[in-house]
């Protein structure tokens, strides 16, 4: 993959990738942000927060803001194969179907079942491996099958589309103090935070959240490189094995911390979520966990953004979850 500078993210960029992804015939929609004391769901915090409902965008995730961003800059018909345990896959096979091109993802193994049914039901190809060997497998499509490799995460156009979800909450509140988002390979918390500090937001913190057996970018961090790890976590979304190169450099830039919760957190957050009547998957919630749990330091009379990035759980999944 040929290397991308941060410098080339800048505010006219995002800004013109944002009415890409408004106009984009995938429908990609200005989705709900409301006042968390407005819901059921318990607060001990003397803050105002506010929960950004991504799971209710199209394809039940934020990712279809950046497929929408991808596939406006690539050739229709295409034949394109990419690396996702769910949720970019679905946004992946939406727009392959309704531009009329191929393709084929490569699951890990441990992603829910339901998952790769949903993809192929978009009558995608999906092939389940060992997460060590995603990339092999998806260069083993390049070379031999001639296929156009989308990266699901460390990809310039791709986190210039998700750079729409920060703009949409500036347009709302438009100095936030903070803004906690989930992280998995960097690229929803890069386009994000890279939005709202170069939109002039200097003093807000942009907080990523990571899973402790799934925290690449929290160890990128201490290394100061993007790094990868053997990654298990009950929000599969957010275990790719490596953190990508281009979003390292812009949390590195624009991300004050990258904060750790535990699978069990993260399980308690989705019944929360759900007692109060929101449909959330765990690789959805990681931010919401990290507030409940009082992880995310200074938020007393500050304005919060909570980012619930995704809801695709399936009936099989959720039995799992305690009541």
């Amino acid at each position: 993959m040929d290397y991308v500078s941060a410098d080339l993210v800048t505010l006219e960029l995002l800004i013109e990738a944002r009415k890409t992804v408004q106009s984009s015939p995938l429908g990609v929609i200005n989705t709900p942000m409301i006042p968390w004391c407005q819901t059921t769901l318990p607060l001990n915090i003397m803050s105002n927060i506010y929960i950004k409902l991504e799971n209710m965008q199209r394809t039940g995730s934020f990712k279809v803001r950046g497929v929408a961003n991808q596939f406006a800059k690539r050739p229709k018909g295409g034949h394109f194969v990419t690396m996702s345990a769910g949720n970019y896959g679905k946004s992946f096979a939406y727009a392959l179907k309704h531009y009329g091109s191929k393709g084929k993802v490569v699951m890990p193994e441990t992603a829910p079942t339901s998952r790769a049914t949903l993809i192929q039901s978009f009558g995608v190809e999906v092939e389940r491996v060992q997460t060590s060997c995603l990339m092999n497998v998806v260069n083993r499509c390049v070379q031999e099958d001639n296929m156009t490799f989308l990266h699901s995460y460390d990809d310039l156009d791709l986190i210039a589309g998700h750079a729409s979800l920060g703009l949409e909450v500036l347009e709302l509140i438009p100095e936030p103090d903070v803004v906690v988002v989930c992280c998995g390979g960097g690229g929803l918390l890069a386009g994000v935070a890279a939005a709202i500090k170069l939109s002039g937001c200097d003093k807000t913190r942009v907080y990523g959240v990571e899973p402790e057996g799934a925290c690449t970018m929290y160890r990128s961090f201490i290394e100061e490189k993007p790094v990868g790890m053997d990654t298990k976590s009950v929000a599969s979304g957010l275990a790719p094995p490596f953190a990508g190169k281009l979003p390292y450099e812009l949390c590195q830039r624009f991300v004050e911390e990258i904060i750790l919760v535990s699978d069990e957190e993260i399980t308690s957050a989705v019944s929360t979520l759900y007692r109060s009547g929101l449909v959330v998957e765990p690789s959805g919630c990681a931010a919401f966990a990290a507030i409940i749990n009082h992880k995310v330091p200074d938020l007393e009379g500050n304005n919060v953004v909570c980012i619930l990035s995704g809801g695709n759980i399936g009936k099989d999944e959720l039995c799992n979850f305690p009541d």
